[in-house]
């Protein structure tokens, strides 16, 4: 089980940092989340495609899809 510190005290730790390093912190993060995120999409075409190659897709009009949503 990863060891993880509860957000309100890695706030407090943020905030005692200096400046510059808050914004390296931030920087940090926001590329990290970035990338998170990417890879998380990434995955969600693979089986996308995985699901499309095995048949379990078809394709459809946007109308339609908005039909299917709205229901």
């Amino acid at each position: 089980m990863e060891n993880t510190l509860p957000f309100g005290e890695i706030l407090e730790a943020a905030d005692n940092l200096p400046i510059a390093d808050q914004e390296s912190l931030r920087d940090i993060l926001t590329k990290r989340i970035i990338e998170r995120r990417r890879n998380e999409l990434a995955q969600e075409i693979r089986e996308a495609k995985k699901e499309y190659e095995a048949g379990q897709c078809k394709p459809v009009t946007p109308d339609e899809l908005m039909n299917e949503l709205l229901s």
